[in-house]
């Protein structure tokens, strides 16, 4: 899936080459960033996660259409959008509600979720984020992904770019 989707968004790099593009073996939907943590928490976090997800079945998720935000004149990210899935909804819940009992504050914003396909660090020139945005109009790709497990990731700085590896596991009912 992640080949497929990276192949098909290939205008959408073509347009604004300048930035640094996700490659396709780190796409990925992220249900809660947690940020720097502390290593005795991350057995914690792992053993919440793995209860969290017991309720939740796999799912299959429809992929498609290319958005930015806050928007494409002044993107921050560009991101592939994730339709919605009423049990991926339970499931973000459950995260949630888990994250919180270690008190993690709960999210400022409705969750939106979504694969990020490149972060903007700085404002693009008008020009470029409407070539961006054109670019993004003609992508008509559609694709579905079956979940079948939540992973609790861990993100190590490299040069220019972030290694991502897997703490744990949590897989879903029915996997």
């Amino acid at each position: 899936m992640r080949a497929g989707v990276h192949a098909a968004l290939s205008p959408l790099r073509d347009a604004v080459p300048e930035l640094r593009w996700i490659g396709a073996e780190r796409l990925h939907l992220t249900v809660r960033f947690l940020g720097e943590q502390p290593g005795e928490l991350v057995h914690a976090l792992a053993d919440v996660l793995a209860d969290a997800t017991r309720k939740s079945a796999t799912m299959t998720l429809a992929l498609g259409g290319v958005g930015a935000f806050p928007g494409f004149k002044r993107a921050r990210v560009a991101w592939l959008g994730v339709e919605y899935e009423p049990k991926l909804e339970l499931l973000y819940h459950d995260v949630e509600t888990a994250c919180m009992s270690l008190g993690f504050e709960v999210e400022g914003r409705a969750f939106r979720p979504h694969l990020t396909l490149v972060r903007i660090p700085v404002r693009l020139p008008e020009e470029r984020a409407r070539d961006l945005q054109r670019a993004a109009r003609g992508i008509r790709f559609r694709t579905t992904t079956t979940v079948t497990s939540v992973d609790l990731m861990q993100s190590e700085p490299g040069a220019g770019t972030s290694r991502y590896s897997v703490v744990s596991r949590a897989m879903l009912r029915n996997a």
